[in-house]
């Protein structure tokens, strides 16, 4: 690099988008926040959407707001977003209604609906995604079985970033890591497996092109460019899944190690270089998601730190506005080794009262009920250490051979907590940092995209480089953990 190179990534989650600048010069990548919003889902006569439109505006603004801050000097856009989700375009490429947000009940029943269709050990043979309700199969599945008229009417179908990406590009296509979260492509040939998805009666014609990280998708479109006040910025696929743009910046010198993306979820997996699709990972529900740079993502999708977001949202409504800070204080003063809850049991995915979801679980599996705020906190960071111990056991046994070391990386490393819980529980070295992994990594593809870094090992040498990294060691009572980790192996029977 002999001078320095901007790109801007627009990176949004489950609960809130961002805008963010990259800096590249030889030795250091600098970021800096342009522009934040919400992004979170509206629920209308029942049914839970994402507003599609206003997080396309809030692009917009962010492309705007970096435009004004460097004068039109950006080498690349990118965007990544949450999977599965999707909008459908009928004639015309106009968007038939908005689109539906993974936790809404239409899913509810339909694993076991699609079950009956085709068996599940041939859907996880073809795809190698473990099974959710969530997955873009199972909502065309309920789609399809409530003879939705979107459905009939449907042209194209577009994951969430490609959607934002045709809407500014005008190209329509499905980079591979996204499009491998909906249970519908077949990763080792990176094409959609379209026999799955014919026999549950779903219509192949919508499935577009897939193309990979680091592709060029097109430039802004006259209009964009002329309300954004810029040029023809080219647009540049990042590992449009978050989870893989935060993998692609995690920080590693060594291949002995497992990743945590931590935030509304925590995928806890390892890289691989083709599917590990086995009896073995099908039975512990493991995923095969499409990384960048030729990887595979071996992982699971644990809870994560959603059941803290939704329990902070319980208390609000009572009048007590705790930030996250105050929760993991309140948490860190309350006792050790409370009741302990399965991250990933159905109630969790989306209860009306959090709190009131984990009370009635420990109530159900004869546990003392946590009252206090932090001992409620408690038990979900601990439960959710217990089941990173669990994940990483399967991982070694997938691999055959130890872990030496656990990155997490994203919004969650920042809980101190949370990182020395997982090095207790695990008995492994926790390394946390970068916290905008998603955004760093969504810039680190557009770079390797345009010829500026050479390799994925490059880019995550110049992440080490560039951002603060926390060590944490196992340091709690391994008999406590070891007590605590026989109940919650009983729980998840």
């Amino acid at each position: 690099m002999k001078e320095v190179k901007r790109f801007l990534a627009l990176d949004l989650g489950a609960e809130s988008g961002r805008a963010a600048l990259g800096e590249l010069d030889d030795h250091k990548l600098k970021l800096a926040d342009i522009h934040r919003f919400p992004t979170g889902g509206s629920r209308i006569t029942g049914t839970l959407y994402w507003d599609a439109l206003r997080l396309f505006d809030e692009c917009k603004i962010g492309i705007s707001k970096a435009v004004t801050a460097h004068g039109g000097d950006i080498s690349g856009i990118g965007i990544d977003t949450w999977g599965v989700d999707f909008g459908l375009l009928g004639r015309g490429d106009q968007l038939l209604g908005n689109p539906r947000h993974y936790r809404d009940h239409a899913n509810d029943g339909m694993l076991e609906k699609a079950f009956a269709i085709v068996p599940p050990e041939r859907i996880f043979n073809r795809t190698g995604i473990q099974f959710m309700q969530i997955n873009t199969l199972y909502q065309l599945l309920s789609m399809k079985l409530n003879q939705s008229p979107l459905l009939e009417q449907a042209e194209t179908l577009l994951f969430m970033p490609d959607l934002l990406q045709f809407w500014m590009t005008g190209v329509k296509s499905s980079e591979f890591s996204i499009a491998s979260t909906g249970q519908v492509v077949d990763p080792s040939a990176h094409t959609w497996a379209l026999d799955i998805i014919e026999e549950m009666h779903l219509p192949s014609k919508i499935f577009t092109h897939i193309h990979d990280a680091g592709n060029r998708v097109g430039v802004l479109l006259p209009d964009i460019s002329s309300e954004c006040g810029c040029g023809k910025i080219p647009v540049i696929a990042a590992g449009e899944h978050d989870t893989a743009s935060a993998v692609a910046a995690v920080p590693s010198i060594s291949p002995d190690y497992a990743y945590i993306s931590s935030g509304t979820w925590s995928l806890m997996g390892i890289e691989t270089q083709a599917p590990v699709i086995s009896d073995q990972t099908r039975n512990a529900n493991f995923t095969n998601e499409g990384g960048v740079c030729g990887t595979i993502r071996l992982l699971k999708n644990i809870m994560g730190l959603w059941l803290v977001q939704e329990c902070r949202r319980s208390f609000a409504r009572k009048g007590d506005n705790y930030s996250y800070g105050e929760l993991t204080q309140l948490a860190e003063l309350s006792i050790p080794f409370g009741p302990i809850i399965n991250p990933d049991d159905s109630s969790f995915l989306s209860p009306e009262n959090m709190t009131l979801a984990i009370a009635k679980y420990c109530t159900q599996t004869g546990q003392t009920t946590p009252v206090s705020v932090g001992s409620i906190i408690r038990c979900c960071l601990e439960s959710l250490a217990l089941r990173y111990r669990w994940t990483l056991e399967k991982l070694e046994e997938f691999r055959g051979s130890r872990i030496e070391r656990i990155h997490i990386v994203g919004g969650g490393s920042q809980n101190t907590l949370l990182c020395q819980l997982a090095a207790d529980a695990t008995r492994r070295e926790v390394v946390a940092g970068p916290v905008e992994a998603t955004a760093i990594g969504n810039i680190l593809m557009q770079a390797i995209g345009t010829g500026v870094l050479g390799s994925l090992a490059e880019a995550r040498l110049l992440v080490r480089d560039s951002f603060p990294l926390l060590t944490y060691h196992p340091c709690s009572e391994a008999s406590r953990w070891e007590e605590a980790y026989s109940s919650f192996l009983k729980l998840i029977e």
